[in-house]
C-alpha cells in the first residue's frame, strides 16, 4: 500500500504537476469569475516552475543531502559484499532492446564493477525489482547480470534481488537473501543524494553497512541564483524534493530513527 501511496503521492507534488494543478485551477476559477483566485492561483504556479527551472535551488537542496556521508578513507582492507541499490536502467528501453541501457544513475553500476574488481572475493547483491506502478517491466535485478557479464564478473558471485519497489524493501529482501553475519563487511553503493536515507533504514534493520556513495548530481558549492539549464536544473529540483519528502516521511513512520541520519 505505501508504494502505491507514495507514487500517487509524488504524481501529484512534484513541481511540474503542481505547476499544471495551479493553472488547471486558475482556469477554473476564471470560468467562476473568481479572478483574484485566479490571480493568486496563476502567479503561484509560475513562482513554483520559475524557481525549479530558472534558479539553482535544486542544487542548493542537493548539497547537504551529497555531503551527508563520504567514502572511507582508507578504503576497508576485505569486503565481503557490495549492495548495488537499483535505479539505474532505462527498463523500458532496456526491454525492448533486449540490453541494458543506462539512466542518469549509471554511475552506481559502474562504482560498482569497479569495486568488484577491487575486492574480487566480495559478493554483489543487486537490489531492485520493477518500481513502475502500471507496467510490468525488467528490474535492475534482471538485468544486471547481461552489464556485470560483460565487465568480466563471475555470475556466481552475483546475489539478484527482484522483488523489492523501494527502499524499505530494498533492505528487507537483501537482508533476507545474504543473510549478513556479525563482522561482515558490506559496502552500500547507492546515489549521493540517496545515501542519508539508505543508511537510516539499513541501521533501523540492525545492518551496519559501509557507504559508498556514487553517482554525485550537484557541485556541492552552489548558491542561489539563475540557471540557463532549465531541464537539468528542473530535474535536479525534483530528485531533491523527492529525497527531503523521502526522508521526512521515513521519518515520520518510524522507519529511520533520525530525520537526516549522519555518519
Amino acid at each position: 500500500m505505501t508504494f502505491y501511496a507514495s507514487k500517487i503521492f509524488w504524481f501529484f507534488v512534484q513541481p511540474i504537476s503542481l505547476t499544471v494543478t495551479l493553472l488547471a485551477l486558475s482556469l477554473i476559477f476564471q470560468l467562476l469569475a473568481w479572478r483574484r483566485l485566479a490571480l493568486v492561483s496563476t502567479f503561484c504556479a509560475l513562482v513554483l516552475i520559475g524557481m525549479s527551472s530558472l534558479t539553482t535551488i535544486g542544487g542548493v537542496m542537493m548539497g547537504p543531502l551529497e555531503a551527508r556521508f563520504e567514502r572511507p578513507s582508507p578504503p576497508p582492507e576485505r569486503v565481503d559484499g557490495i549492495i548495488v541499490l537499483g535505479g539505474s536502467f532505462e527498463a523500458r528501453v532496456s526491454g525492448a532492446r533486449g540490453g541494458y541501457e543506462f539512466n542518469e544513475g549509471a554511475d552506481r553500476f559502474v562504482e560498482a564493477a569497479a569495486l568488484a574488481r577491487t575486492y574480487p572475493q566480495a559478493r554483489i547483491l543487486v537490489s531492485g525489482g520493477n518500481a513502475h506502478l502500471f507496467d510490468a517491466l525488467p528490474g535492475d535485478a534482471e538485468l544486471a547480470p547481461l552489464f556485470f557479464e560483460r565487465m568480466g564478473v563471475e555470475p556466481a558471485r552475483l546475489i539478484l534481488e527482484g522483488q523489492s519497489r523501494n527502499t524499505v524493501e530494498n533492505v528487507a529482501e537483501s537482508m533476507r537473501l545474504a543473510q549478513p553475519r556479525p563482522g561482515e563487511v558490506w559496502l552500500l553503493v547507492t546515489s549521493a543524494f540517496h545515501m542519508p536515507r539508505s543508511v537510516g533504514l539499513f541501521r533501523k534493520a540492525g545492518w551496519d553497512v559501509v557507504p559508498w556513495p556514487a553517482d554525485y548530481r550537484a557541485a556541492g558549492r552552489d548558491g542561489l541564483g539563475s540557471c540557463d539549464e532549465f531541464n537539468r536544473c528542473l530535474a535536479l529540483t525534483n530528485v531533491a524534493l523527492r529525497e527531503w519528502i523521502g526522508l521526512i516521511a521515513y521519518w515520520a513512520m518510524g522507519r529511520i530513527d533520525e530525520p537526516f541520519p549522519a555518519p
